[in-house]
């Protein structure tokens, strides 16, 4: 077997449970926050950095598109699902 088959089958096994605590769905959601989400932001800033700068020698439509479609809808996207999450976090946390 390949290693992403072993890797891909850990995964399905270790999320098939019974029974999920809150405890292991705030720790989930910290460590997407704390984890994930920063290497994502990154990824998305650099690449949004790029293509702002691409735009300066595009024009009509794509000029449109990388400087201001795909920066917003990606940066922005990244803070909704950032949002979202910390909200949760803090809401059960107090709850």
């Amino acid at each position: 077997m390949s290693k992403w088959t072993d890797v891909r089958d850990n995964i399905v096994d270790a999320l098939h449970v019974e029974d999920i605590t809150e405890d292991v769905k705030q720790h989930v959601t910290n460590t997407i926050l704390s984890e994930i989400i920063p290497v994502i932001e990154n990824a998305v800033d650099s690449f949004c950095t790029t293509i702002k700068e691409q735009s300066k020698t595009e024009s009509g439509w794509c000029k449109i598109r990388d400087g201001i479609v795909l920066p917003l809808l990606m940066q922005g996207g990244v803070y909704v699902i950032k949002l979202v999450l910390s909200k949760t976090v803090t809401q059960t946390a107090t709850a």
